[in-house]
């Protein structure tokens, strides 16, 4: 498209002759008319610069661009390094498009452009007075944190808009609380101790008039602040913080007297209160978000440079956070260094944190799934909070299972971390102990981080040997009272020791039938293990004998031990046993090994009364949910179960299965298997048996029902 008429008289366009042969990328010289003005007669004609070879064809004026004043070309400017008393020569004088170098914003609307003590108009880029004052203007309240320009994004300075506006409202709060409330006589609280109720206190009542403090107000803003600047992105959450605690740390009690209001009225108890809730925050932040290391160490620095009060100096050093990259930290999560100690400059230095710095480590390693970094670092950390610490180190073990480290995180809950505290293993809850067997039984751990909700399950390395399995699950159990009183952990040993070492991912085990093993191989194991299970329970070293623990018997060995271990239990705390019916439900169909249980607790009368009358206890109970488990099991196995009882030589054994058939007698409409089950007992020909008067009637009774069907 042409330029018009008026655009040709405003403007000229030089081309070389060489250009006008056909050259392509060649330049273009923009010429200015006012320096190079074209005559009114000779506008429409070309003009010739015979020197450069250059031909004008077209000259357009160019447009002014915003600029600083110092930069403008229409007004002369004079620069001084720091002149602010009156603009200096045409200082003042600007153009449409002239910028305040200070306030960033056009020159006719800075108010302070010629104001005396402040002459904007003389800013410009060389001076470092002018610098810093447009820093300073820039930045506004987080140049008090250092940052340059460069480091400001819109997370920091949305931080700093906030809280200037915070500490605005914090002054008005603040001068309200050093004003006080007057309290008549009538409505004055007791602040003595012992504490009276209001106007039953001599002291109290004796002053005619007095001025409280109380610090709740400030409390409430702060909190409320801080409240807020936990849902900003954790840089403007940092500035919201750290300008928080510098803010309140300067307030001041202004009566020398105690006066306990409370933990929020209280200006002594208040702040440290608020600054443990900032710190502990800060130190999170510290460890988890990807802080740049010059804004890591100016946020360090800023709060170092906050002048404590005295009922403050604990918080003096709580944001000395080692970096990812200290030299101690790195060698210790590298292995290289084992007890976390290392001479620095001709001292001893310890790898020692604050409990939330720990918690922020741990919870990033094992966000990454570093569990050997994990179990290498709480092994050598130290901390003042030995209890949280302790409930940090507890969870080593399953950090080595998570790794497949099965063996080392077995013996491992049976060893304290530290030497203030004792084993893991004394502090395991059921659920833990049967979350832990079943790692240690098939090399799975679960696909999540929290042992008490193991949701779905992953295989993670090679399971324990039964050997191994036995002795470290009874090795659990001697050192924890709690468990080894818990039928649920006697069932679960029972349980695991009956199953595969394949697991579903849903968690659920795959029960195995075991073979009757001959019984002088039964007798074997069972005198073998006594003396094993003493030495277990003294806290040594035992080796499984060879002779028992053959290839082919291995799992059925393993039972039997259990089955001495129960034993030995109920001789010695039955008292403290609640139930017991679910140890027998865990033999599953093994009943040869529930049966040798129930026969060695038949030797003494009072064990085999209270053994009886625990399981009759469950039965009565729990009959909705044995019909339903029934149910599910099969009427095969509810004929084993039952036969197991009927046939024992004891009356008192037999009235288990008794109770059992007349659950299912009571509730034949919940049982569409029992035509099933008759029929079990006519192939097992249990009515021919020598059962006694009383089993002998009921199960005729049962059989009866179905024989006319």
């Amino acid at each position: 498209m042409w330029p018009s008429k008026k655009e040709e008289e405003q403007s000229v366009i030089l081309i070389s002759d060489d250009e006008a042969e056909g050259m392509l990328g060649s330049p273009v010289m923009v010429v200015d008319p006012l320096e190079n003005p074209v005559p009114k007669e000779e506008k429409s004609e070309e003009v010739v610069d015979e020197e450069c070879d250059l031909v004008v064809t077209f000259c357009k004026k160019a447009n002014v661009m915003p600029h600083a004043r110092h930069d403008c070309t229409t007004h002369p400017f004079k620069r001084t390094e720091c002149d602010t008393c009156s603009p200096l020569e045409k200082n003042a004088d600007i153009c449409d498009q002239c910028y305040c170098y200070v306030c960033d914003k056009l020159a006719s609307e800075c108010e302070n452009w010629t104001i005396a003590a402040l002459c904007h108009c003389n800013a410009h880029n060389k001076s470092k007075f002018w610098k810093d004052r447009r820093d300073c203007a820039l930045a506004g309240i987080l140049v008090t944190f250092n940052l340059q320009l460069t480091d400001i994004d819109a997370d920091l300075r949305r931080g700093g808009d906030l809280l200037q506006k915070f500490i605005q409202e914090l002054s008005v709060e603040y001068n309200k609380y050093l004003i006080g409330e007057e309290v008549l006589p009538a409505q004055h609280e007791c602040f003595c101790l012992p504490k009276l109720p209001p106007g039953q206190c001599d002291i109290c009542r004796s002053r005619s008039m007095e001025v409280v403090y109380k610090y709740s107000g400030v409390f409430t803003l702060v909190t409320r602040f801080l409240n807020q600047a936990e849902k900003e992105n954790p840089k403007a959450t940092a500035v919201m913080f750290l300008g928080a605690a510098k803010e309140i740390a300067l307030h001041k009690d202004p009566v020398l007297n105690w006066q306990n209001f409370g933990h929020a009225s209280s200006l002594k108890i208040a702040v440290p209160c608020l600054l443990q809730r900032i710190t502990t925050q800060l130190q999170r932040m510290l460890v988890l978000c990807d802080f740049p290391k010059s804004l890591h160490e100016k946020f360090v620095n800023f709060f170092q440079s906050i002048s404590l009060p005295c009922h403050c100096f604990g918080f003096s050093n709580s944001l000395n956070v080692m970096p990812w990259d200290h030299v101690l930290l790195t060698t210790v999560l590298k292995g290289q260094n084992v007890t976390g100690q290392r001479i620095m400059r001709g001292r001893k230095v310890s790898l020692w944190e604050w409990l939330s710095v720990i918690e922020a480590r741990v919870e990033r390693l094992v966000e990454k799934k570093n569990y050997k970094e994990v179990v290498r670092y709480l092994r050598a950390v130290k901390c003042n909070d030995i209890k949280g610490l302790r409930h940090l180190q507890d969870k080593i073990p399953f950090y080595l299972c998570k790794s497949g480290n099965f063996m080392d995180a077995a013996h491992s809950l049976l060893f304290a971390a530290s030497s203030l505290t004792c084993c893991t293993a004394c502090r395991l809850t059921a659920l833990e102990y049967e979350v832990y067997l079943k790692m240690f039984r098939t090399g799975s751990v679960p696909d999540g981080n929290d042992i008490q909700n193991p949701g779905l399950w992953i295989a993670a390395g090679r399971p324990l040997k039964d050997g191994a399995l036995i002795k470290q699950a009874l090795k659990l159990l001697y050192n924890n009272m709690s468990l080894y009183r818990n039928p649920k952990c006697w069932s679960t040993l029972v349980m695991i020791l009956g199953s595969s070492n394949f697991l579903e991912k849903s968690g659920r085990l795959r029960p195995i039938y075991l073979r009757e093993p001959p019984l002088d191989f039964q007798k074997g194991v069972l005198a073998a293990s006594c003396g094993l299970l003493e030495d277990l329970k003294a806290k040594l070293n035992v080796s499984l004998p060879p002779s028992i623990f053959t290839l082919d018997l291995h799992h059925e060995a393993c039972l039997i031990i259990a089955v001495q271990a129960i034993q030995q239990m109920v001789f010695c705390d039955l008292p403290y046993l609640t139930s017991f019916l679910e140890i027998a439900l865990a033999f599953g169909s093994n009943f040869w090994a529930l049966r040798l249980l129930l026969d060695h607790l038949s030797y003494e009368e009072h064990i085999l009364d209270g053994t009886v009358n625990l399981i009759l206890n469950d039965l009565h109970c729990q009959k909705a949910t044995m019909l339903k488990l029934w149910q599910n099991l099969g009427p095969v196995y509810v004929g084993e179960f039952l036969c197991l009882f009927l046939t024992c030589r004891h009356q008192k054994m037999q009235s288990i299965g008794l109770l059992g058939l007349n659950i299912i007698t009571e509730n034949l409409h919940m049982c569409p298997w029992a035509k099933r089950l008759c029929n079990f007992f006519h192939s097992a020909e249990l009515r021919n048996l020598p059962l006694g008067p009383a089993a002998h009637h009921e199960v005729s009774k049962f059989i009866s029902l179905f024989e006319n069907q």
